[in-house]
């Protein structure tokens, strides 16, 4: 398992991805592809990683092209973070992907001395929102009837870096 800095050629896989969670925002191809279009906004930029199956030992590699077991897009704006999307493959859930996807885009946004990180997330989606808590999360509000498609709320989250 890799974790990487996400590049067009991934948009496909992350669609996939995408649409196998109906619990998540869902973006046009437009949007994912605009991620790594050049931005000449120097205090805000958007960032995103991938998980693949590359596996760490060449003996065993194959003429397959790396599976995307999990995506993650954040915004960042001055010092301020925002988790817009992660994304775990369902034969990826519960094997530590998403923590580890988590953990890495934490350290990242800490070593540019990112202040805070923000997020908002279905009031149902449970595994998410264990997941937010385990990384030191706190939920801060909500906002009433945020998300269509279902209709739902939205629980606030934040994690103070510094």
């Amino acid at each position: 398992m890799r974790i990487r800095r996400a590049n067009v050629a991934d948009v496909p896989a992350i669609m996939d991805l995408e649409r196998q969670s109906p619990a998540v925002a869902h973006w046009s191809q437009q949007q994912y592809e605009g991620l790594f279009a050049s931005s000449t906004r120097e205090r805000s930029e958007r960032f995103a990683w991938v998980v693949d199956s590359v596996s760490g030992n060449p003996e065993r590699a194959s003429n397959k092209a790396p599976e995307v077991l999990a995506f993650l897009i954040a915004h960042r704006v001055d010092a301020e973070w925002e988790l817009e999307n992660i994304v775990v493959a369902a034969t990826a859930r519960r094997c530590g992907v998403g923590t580890r996807l988590l953990g890495e885009f934490i350290a990242h946004a800490r070593a540019e001395r990112g202040s805070g990180i923000f997020l908002e997330v279905r009031q149902s989606n449970q595994g998410a929102r264990a997941l937010y808590r385990k990384a030191g999360f706190k939920e801060t509000g909500l906002r009433k009837s945020y998300y269509s498609d279902p209709p739902e709320d939205a629980i606030l989250c934040r994690l103070t870096l510094y």
